[in-house]
C-alpha cells in the first residue's frame, strides 16, 4: 500500500438527480467503500443526460484524481448515453460485444425473461473495457483506464462496488476523532480551531453544529469537531489538546 494520499472523484450522471426526484446516495456509499481502502474522494459533480457534459466532465476529473467512479446512465433505455459518452471521452469504438451478451442471456434464461432489443443496449461495451460484474442484475459495469463505471440504482452500484477493491491501490488510511460540545456555538470555538489547524497542519479540522429536540420541546443545540488525518499520531496529539481546550472554553 502506497503512503501517498490516493483521492478519487464521483461523477453522477442523470436528469432526475439534477431536477430533485431522485436524492443521490452513491456519493455516500461509494465514500465509505473507499475509505477503508486508504482512498479519499477529493471531488463530485452531477450532470445531466448530455453527452458533450458527459464527456467534459469526465476528462476534467480522470485527468486530476487518480480514480473516478460514474454512476448512471448504463440502463436499456433511450437516455441512457453514458456507456456512448465514456467511450467519446476515451476516443474509442462501442459495441455490443459478447461477454456482456452472454452474461445477459444466461441471467434473462433463468428468470424466463426476453432479451429484449432495449435491453441488448447494456451490452454495448467501449472498446477495451474491463467488465465489472454485477451481482443483483446482471447487466455489467466496465472500467477504462482508472474510470470504472457502475450503475445509477445504489444497490446495484453498491454490488459492483465488490468487484472493484482489488483492482483499487490505495493510500494511508485516514481515520477520524469526534469531539461533542454541547451548549457551544462555532463563533465560541472558532479560534481555538483555527489555531489547532495551523500547530497540526497533518490534522484537518472540521466544527459541524447540531441541533436536538428534547422532550417538552426545549431545543438544545451545541457542535461535533471531527478530526480527519492519516497520521494516527498527529490526530491523537491532536486530540488531546483540543479536548482540554474545548473543555476549558465549554
Amino acid at each position: 500500500m502506497d503512503e501517498r494520499p490516493v483521492k478519487a472523484a464521483v461523477l453522477v450522471i442523470g436528469d432526475e438527480i439534477l431536477s430533485g426526484r431522485t436524492q443521490d446516495v452513491n456519493i455516500r456509499q461509494i465514500a465509505e467503500f473507499l475509505g477503508p481502502l486508504g482512498i479519499t474522494l477529493g471531488e463530485a459533480r452531477v450532470v445531466s443526460d448530455v453527452q458533450a457534459d458527459i464527456v467534459a466532465a469526465l476528462n476534467a476529473l480522470r485527468a486530476r484524481w487518480d480514480y473516478v467512479f460514474t454512476t448512471g446512465g448504463i440502463g436499456p433505455t433511450h437516455d441512457d448515453i453514458t456507456a456512448d459518452a465514456v467511450a467519446a471521452a476515451f476516443g474509442r469504438s462501442i459495441d455490443v460485444r459478447e461477454d456482456a451478451l452472454a452474461i445477459l442471456r444466461e441471467w434473462y434464461a433463468k428468470s424466463g425473461t426476453e432479451l429484449t432489443q432495449a435491453r441488448l443496449r447494456m451490452a454495448r461495451i467501449p472498446e477495451g473495457a474491463v467488465l465489472i460484474d454485477n451481482p443483483v442484475t446482471g447487466a455489467p459495469g466496465f472500467q477504462i483506464e482508472n474510470v470504472f463505471v457502475l450503475a445509477g440504482v445504489p444497490k446495484i452500484a453498491r454490488g459492483m462496488l465488490e468487484d472493484i477493491a482489488h483492482r483499487l491501490e490505495g493510500g494511508a488510511v485516514t481515520r477520524s476523532l469526534s469531539i461533542r460540545l454541547e451548549g457551544v456555538r462555532e463563533g465560541d470555538i472558532a479560534e481555538i480551531l483555527g489555531q489547532a489547524a495551523k500547530d497540526f497542519p497533518a490534522v484537518s479540522t472540521g466544527s459541524y453544529p447540531w441541533f436536538q429536540e428534547r422532550e417538552g420541546g426545549e431545543l438544545s443545540r451545541g457542535v461535533a469537531v471531527v478530526l480527519r488525518s492519516a497520521d494516527d499520531d498527529a490526530l491523537e496529539k491532536a486530540g488531546q489538546v483540543l479536548k482540554m481546550q474545548l473543555a476549558a472554553q465549554s
